[in-house]
């Protein structure tokens, strides 16, 4: 069965000829004009991938998209008017999988949804062995990561970064890197990888055990293993901070400093 879309859009002349490009590309589609509508949609109809524009009336795009990621994972490419870099990252913190800004060429969002569909799909059809190192253990015929056990609510987008990090510990990434081996065909700007960092970044924060690296020497990106150690002395906490510290559980946890190849022990 092909592929269901869900098309927010409150412009009907907009929503059509995103519903007649979908359905030529062989796509089955739901229509929705405003948040509720694509809420209850979304609970019903239990699309494969949502097209969802910001600027609805009542609940926004925004809205909607923080319920969708609090029910689960299905793919979203965010529509929007905006052209400006913060509101992209707003919407792709938020667990956004895509951005699109209008005006655009029909034939180029469905090359976008195209994209993360093949990518969900490539990630649900592989049969290799999770990846394991240390506590954290990447399922991916599951889709899924836990640490020490815990399963983190993680985007799709996240996840294949997630992934991508996690099969060659030690090694450094550019932004351009994971972007073409993590999220090829998506368009996203560089900077977007920080965003789902920075949020993957709390997520394994939020484990106590992990946590993705800060940019290392301004351009590339690594992770490794958090290594907890005594709360460092009054006098010594300011430059512990400096240093990229962070406070845990009442304990300082060292985290990677910039300037150095990040390494899982």
């Amino acid at each position: 069965m092909s592929a269901l879309l869900l098309i927010v859009e409150d412009e009907p002349q907009l929503a059509e000829v995103l519903e007649a490009y979908a359905q030529q590309e062989g796509y089955r589609t739901e229509r929705a004009g405003n948040g509720e509508q694509a809420l209850g949609l979304f609970r019903a109809a239990r699309p494969d991938l949502i097209l969802l524009d910001v600027m609805l009336p009542g609940k926004s795009g925004l809205e909607v998209l923080k319920s969708v990621r609090a029910a689960g994972h299905t793919p979203v490419i965010m529509v929007t008017a905006r052209s400006e870099e913060s509101d992209q990252i707003v919407g792709l913190e938020l667990g956004a999988d895509d951005y699109v800004v209008k005006p655009f060429r029909p034939r180029e969002v469905m090359a976008r949804v195209k994209a993360v569909l093949r990518r969900v799909q490539v990630a649900l059809d592989q049969d290799e062995k999770p990846l394991r190192v240390g506590p954290l253990e990447v399922d991916r015929r599951a889709v899924q990561v836990r640490v020490g056990g815990h399963l983190l609510n993680l985007t799709p987008a996240e996840y294949r970064l997630l992934a991508h990090l996690a099969a060659a510990p030690g090694r450094a990434f550019t932004r351009d890197e994971l972007l073409s081996g993590a999220l090829a065909d998506s368009g996203a700007l560089e900077r977007v990888v920080d965003a789902h960092l920075a949020s993957v970044r709390r997520k394994l924060e939020a484990a106590a055990r992990w946590a993705c690296c800060t940019p290392c020497a301004g351009w590339a990106t690594g992770w490794r293993r958090l290594e907890a150690a005594p709360a460092a002395p009054e006098s010594h906490a300011a430059a512990g901070d400096a240093d990229g510290g962070a406070g845990v559980g009442g304990r300082h946890l060292r985290v990677f400093q910039p300037g150095g190849a990040a390494r899982i022990p």
